[in-house]
């Protein structure tokens, strides 16, 4: 029987232009083309989830405007229930500003939170009993931190496996870590988190006994296209990536979430399901966009098999 999993954050719409290269400070650079999509890094890792096949509710906040149409339409669109995802008439839909170098697929971004940066103690009221029911809870740290720090300390009292993706990085209190039961960094917030540079598999070793030594049981860094560093208790493993032609990154970490937390769902062990977490990253860079670049459970199983 599948588990029961909530993804609580951010909608925010992406706003991508692709580039010849990403401009220096202070520089205009003419683009290639742009686009306009449903992203945000809890929407995101909850679409990836649900096209994976995944038991998931999601839980956020949008502006009452026409970004925040766009997120009502889109959960529709991909079968989410839209009982959670509050309505803010102060504060309007988040937004991304994304460049996408076109040699490269590298990308810059800067998010603005907007209404997702005020999910309030009325809000997580009526959605506390998802929560509670939940087996599985998964969060970013694309809301406001009230609303974060007050999920996994509500997920954590009914005993649900907390999951925890520290992006964008920022500073996480000590209590609130001691709380998540896996952390999912990639290379640069593992070494902001820590204060040791993360570059090889070497590195993230020593990373992630210093975030277990900060209570945290399980640690998944992810290092783009080398693959994944596992720590779960005492034992370790390194997991390659799957080879394919990238051709944009924006969202690789979400997609990996998404994959991750589905394989858990499932029963499969944690090292399994960096496995499946790796396959829906590699899919996703193949395709343009974030959430729209998500693959299909179809998908995924060919890759695997492959």
């Amino acid at each position: 029987m599948k588990k029961k999993v909530t993804v609580v954050g951010s909608f925010i719409v992406d706003l991508m232009a692709r580039t010849p290269h990403l401009p220096n400070p202070g520089e205009t650079v003419k683009g290639l083309s742009f686009k306009m999509g449903p992203g945000g890094k809890g929407s995101n890792q909850a679409i990836a989830a649900k096209r994976a096949n995944c038991d998931v509710t999601f839980i956020s906040k949008v502006g009452s405007d026409e970004f925040g149409e766009m997120a009502l339409n889109t959960f529709k669109s991909e079968g989410l229930d839209t009982k959670y995802i509050f309505k803010d008439d102060a504060l309007e839909t988040g937004t991304a500003l994304i460049m996408v170098d076109d040699t490269t697929s590298q990308n810059e971004i800067v998010v603005t939170s907007g209404a997702c940066d005020n999910i309030t103690k009325e809000n997580l009221e009526l959605c506390k009993e998802a929560i509670v029911n939940s087996d599985i809870l998964l969060t970013q740290l694309e809301i406001n931190r009230d609303a974060i720090e007050s999920t996994i300390k509500l997920a954590h009292e009914n005993n649900s496996l907390v999951i925890l993706n520290p992006a964008p990085v920022q500073e996480i209190s000590e209590d609130t870590l001691r709380l998540v039961d896996i952390i999912t960094p990639n290379e640069v917030e593992a070494s902001i988190l820590t204060g040791c540079e993360v570059v090889t598999v070497e590195d993230a070793k020593i990373a992630a006994t210093k975030l277990q030594d900060k209570g945290i049981k399980d640690v998944v860094i992810t290092l783009g296209k080398q693959g994944v560093y596992v720590k779960s208790g005492k034992e370790d493993k390194f997991i390659e990536s799957y080879k394919v032609d990238a051709i944009d990154t924006t969202g690789a970490g979400d997609a990996f979430n998404g994959g991750f937390v589905t394989a858990l769902s499932e029963g499969k062990d944690i090292f399994e399901a960096c496995r499946f977490g790796n396959a829906l990253a590699a899919l996703s860079v193949t395709k343009i966009g974030t959430a729209p670049s998500m693959p299909q459970r179809e998908e995924i199983e060919v890759l695997m098999n492959k």
